[in-house]
């Protein structure tokens, strides 16, 4: 971004600062927005990227005294004599309109998702170059914010790989079964998933941040699916007369996932990674027999959204430095 200073007022009585760029756009700052964000050494501590002014010391009615400005910065004088420097570009990336804020959004979130259902064709990549190269690993993680599923092929079917993908990522979430673990029947299993039997389409630890439910946004439309049957509880907080109806609900809910349009069913390889969104997918499994011959071992893991966020969003800036 190369942004052109054209001119800039004060207006609403030195309460707000407005620029017109040369491209013919114009946005508009509060003069208290822009004091708090003054990026001098005694306000911004830049090796840190954070700010040093307090709250405490900001006045919220502040106004303008003077600027100077010149076509790639604006320098603002403040009551008590204080300077802030403002480079063009710094100023262009956060302008309040609308359409700046969306842009902004967009980047820094990657908000596009892309629906799919029994028709999906998996996103697929190389373990071994998402593990070497940041435009594969870029790949995956931006296929798997947009799309929520994404296969990788090639690694090795012994345990230890996926902490090679965690550190790839930053690290891996801890649980009380460890930073992965070992998906197998057993004897007296401690999780449903430890037996042969089939698990119905399902959410892992659904209630370890939030209670099970759906949850939507203003627009009606669902950012968040929290559901595990093999875990749901026998206390159940609700009036005696809602329960029946709750479970109306709940089995037109199961039935609607289980319909054909709406799953995507596929067979595992030896050596596949299977990475998806948890939010966003149920996952389950058919049922199988134990073999003494042949045996079923997988290996999971988690990581956690903000983690996986901030090393897309950096290998996204390699990506682009690369190009």
């Amino acid at each position: 971004m190369h942004c052109a200073i054209q001119n800039v007022e004060v207006l609403d009585g030195a309460h707000l600062m407005q620029i017109l760029w040369q491209d013919g756009a114009q946005s508009f700052y509060p003069a208290v927005w822009l004091r708090d964000n003054c990026q001098c050494s005694d306000c911004y501590l830049h090796s840190a990227k954070a700010r040093k002014l307090l709250l405490e010391a900001l006045d919220v009615n502040i106004s303008i005294k003077g600027l100077t400005f010149d076509r790639k910065r604006v320098q603002i004088t403040w009551p008590n004599e204080h300077c802030s420097d403002f480079e063009a570009d710094w100023l262009k990336k956060r302008c309040f309109s609308q359409q700046a804020r969306e842009k902004l959004q967009r980047e820094l979130f990657l908000p596009e998702c892309q629906y799919w259902g029994s028709e999906l064709q998996i996103p697929t990549l190389d373990f071994e170059d998402v593990l070497r190269n940041d435009k594969r690993a870029y790949m995956w993680l931006s296929s798997l914010k947009k799309v929520g599923i994404v296969r990788l092929t090639g690694a090795s079917d012994k345990r230890g790989e996926l902490l090679k993908l965690g550190k790839r990522i930053g690290f891996l979430y801890l649980t009380f079964y460890g930073h992965t673990w070992q998906v197998q029947d057993k004897i007296d299993a401690n999780n449903v998933a430890y037996t042969t039997g089939k698990l119905s389409f399902h959410t892992d630890y659904p209630a370890l941040h939030h209670p099970p439910g759906v949850r939507l946004d203003d627009k009606g439309q669902v950012v968040r699916i929290n559901f595990n049957n093999a875990t749901r509880d026998t206390i159940f907080d609700v009036p005696v007369e809602k329960v029946q109806p709750f479970y109306a609900a709940l089995k037109e809910f199961v039935d609607l996932m289980n319909c054909k349009e709406s799953k995507f069913t596929f067979k595992m390889n030896p050596g596949d990674v299977i990475t998806f969104d948890n939010w966003r997918l149920l996952h389950g499994r058919r049922s199988y027999e134990a073999g003494t011959e042949i045996s079923r071992h997988l290996e999971g893991a988690y990581a956690d959204w903000d983690v996986v966020m901030s090393r897309l969003r950096i290998l996204m800036q390699s990506v682009q430095n690369s190009a």
